[in-house]
């Protein structure tokens, strides 16, 4: 499976992007997904993620009310959506996809290590 995010880019503070990743072969087959960042001179960072069935999202503090991460019932396509971007916010960002089985179908996955997938990073910077 590889994974393609696309839809990062410049914008002020207050802005609002969707990113999309979308996987080759045109299914995810992944039994959960979910997104990380990472900021210039910082770890990488967990920001948010869905479980396998679709019914449980859980989000990093700081993009809690601002950010929502979806999937199509296709499976072909996970979006996050950002709103009221911050400079706090400036990262590349990450979609991952998990194929090992799932403890249950509503868990959700928060560590690197619980994908096997990741793509390629999507640049998005904030400006004030």
């Amino acid at each position: 499976v590889q994974l393609q995010a696309s839809g990062g880019g410049s914008v002020q503070a207050g802005d609002s992007l969707r990113l999309s990743c979308t996987a080759s072969g045109g299914t995810f087959g992944t039994r959960a997904q979910g997104w990380f960042r990472q900021a210039p001179g910082k770890e990488r960072e967990f920001v948010a993620a869905m479980s396998k069935d679709g019914g449980t999202a859980s989000y990093v503090n700081s993009v809690k009310g601002r950010f929502v991460i979806s999937r199509d019932n296709a499976k072909t396509t996970v979006a996050l959506q950002m709103n009221s971007l911050t400079p706090e916010d400036t990262a590349v960002y990450y979609c991952v996809g998990r194929v090992r089985a799932v403890t249950y179908w509503s868990r959700i996955y928060k560590a690197a290590a619980d994908y096997d997938y990741w793509g390629q990073g999507t640049q998005v910077t904030v400006s004030s």
